[in-house]
């Protein structure tokens, strides 16, 4: 019985070992995919738009703290000359709300006009966001805009998806539990953006 606990202990241990390093290296691949093709909005490059990925919204169907610090990089971007369109793009019908409501709402109470917006209402994951920015709507040159730890998966994943990306980092007043939360989705999110990099169909 005892042979048998240290088998399972020694199995377990190599499992997770292995989980970790799985993990860790789908991250470091990430990062150095889409190394050099990161900034900050001040040194964003120039590209016809930008793709704003959909995040939670409120009870009231305002933009949470995490999808309102995109939207405003992107306005910036805007107003900055970087762009001339934004592309919002998510759930219409997600749990928390319609996403894409949501950010549209928000863009033109900021004073954008309408008439540069574009909206993906079917954009449910950063893959599918990023796909259906180049097949539905011809994209091929854009920035991302979304937070830190979101940003290498997201360039890499519009990159693949044959768009020429650069990913802009978004600022995020959240609390620390919220970061915390979402680093933990992004790391554990890499392996399959990997997998997705690797198999995807041509």
């Amino acid at each position: 019985m005892r042979v048998r606990r240290r088998s399972l202990l020694k199995w377990s241990g190599l499992a997770v070992t292995g989980l970790l390093v799985v993990v860790a290296g789908s991250n470091a691949w990430l990062w150095l995919v889409s190394s050099g093709h990161r900034s900050e909005p001040a040194q964003a490059p120039i590209a016809p738009v930008v793709i704003v990925p959909g995040a939670k919204v409120a009870a009231d169907g305002t933009p949470m703290s995490y999808l309102r610090g995109r939207l405003d990089v992107a306005i910036d971007l805007v107003r900055a000359g970087k762009a001339t369109g934004i592309l919002v793009s998510g759930d219409a019908g997600g749990v928390s709300g319609d996403e894409i409501a949501s950010m549209t709402q928000y863009l033109v109470a900021q004073g954008i006009d309408p008439g540069l917006i574009r909206a993906d209402p079917a954009g449910l994951s950063t893959r599918e966001t990023c796909e259906r920015a180049h097949q539905r709507f011809g994209i091929e040159r854009a920035l991302i805009v979304t937070q830190y730890e979101h940003l290498p998966r997201a360039v890499a994943l519009c990159r693949a998806a044959g768009i020429d990306a650069d990913g802009v980092t978004a600022y995020c007043e959240c609390r620390r539990i919220t970061v915390v939360r979402n680093n933990l989705r992004e790391w554990l999110a890499a392996p399959k953006a990997i997998f997705a990099l690797i198999f995807r169909s041509p």
